[in-house]
């Protein structure tokens, strides 16, 4: 039976690339996003040309009724959902010093980053352990939450961000430890500085990093970068280490003197 990996903010950036490997890796893709189909129609042009099945669903995870509309579709789509990738997130619209920072802007990157990750999570959860184990299948699911380096790093312009993120790790955690006795493994990749949408605003500040020798890997990160390193977490034989985290960061968490 031919496996299917759902993906959300999978049509664009980090998410694309990480379902379209996903894609190459073997798997059905159900992919979630924001915007109409047509925003996105070169990178769906790029799965047909890779010969992949796919299913696009324009919804936000935050919604209740998105949630369960997504899981109803893979499921009569492609039969069940073997891999979930918590993609899916939003930096603050403005950078606004710690002291500055909004309610409005708090509720809304926790509410995407954090509490939306937090419940599709349990509902995708909920389907595959209602599902009948592949034959031969070493696990029920993989679940890959794609958090940051800045669930550890301070960025006081943008600490709803941080605390979404640190969130997203203690979901890790906390899902990693309940669901193993489910047979379903729980791991997360912590991105870096990666080239995408989200980090062109402040290109010069990192430029200017990449330079100073910052980063022990003194280049931008890009998509394919977590894309590999989520394919193998998805792998078949990834299945005896469960609640770790990788840096994707180019050894940006080395402490150094």
């Amino acid at each position: 039976m031919k496996k299917t990996a759902v993906v959300t903010g999978g049509a664009r950036g980090i998410g694309f690339s990480i379902a379209r490997r996903l894609g190459q890796d073997g798997f059905n893709l159900v992919i979630i996003d924001m915007n109409a189909m047509e925003d996105y129609q070169d990178n769906f042009n790029a799965l047909d040309a890779d010969g992949t099945d796919w299913l696009y669903i324009r919804g936000n995870i935050c919604s209740a009724e998105d949630r369960k509309r997504v899981i109803s579709s893979a499921v009569e789509r492609f039969g069940g959902i073997h891999v979930l990738v918590n993609n899916a997130g939003v930096a603050p619209k403005v950078r606004a010093d710690l002291l500055e920072m909004t309610e409005e802007s708090f509720d809304r990157v926790i509410g995407i980053n954090t509490k939306g990750t937090m419940f599709f999570t349990q509902a995708v959860a909920r389907q595959m352990i209602s599902q009948k184990k592949c034959e031969g299948a070493k696990k029920q699911g993989t679940i890959v939450n794609v958090s940051s380096c800045s669930a550890v790093v301070s960025s006081v312009s943008r600490g709803e961000y941080c605390i979404s993120k640190a969130g997203v790790s203690m979901l890790t955690t906390l899902y990693a430890d309940r669901l193993a006795r489910e047979g379903i493994i729980v791991n997360e990749v912590r991105p870096g500085v990666i080239a995408t949408d989200m980090t062109a605003v402040v290109k010069e500040k990192y430029d200017r990093m990449f330079a100073e020798g910052v980063f022990p890997i003194a280049r931008w990160g890009t998509p394919e970068d977590l894309a590999g390193v989520v394919s193998a977490f998805c792998s078949a034989d990834f299945c005896y280490s469960t609640g770790n985290y990788v840096d994707v960061d180019g050894g940006f968490h080395i402490q150094r003197l």
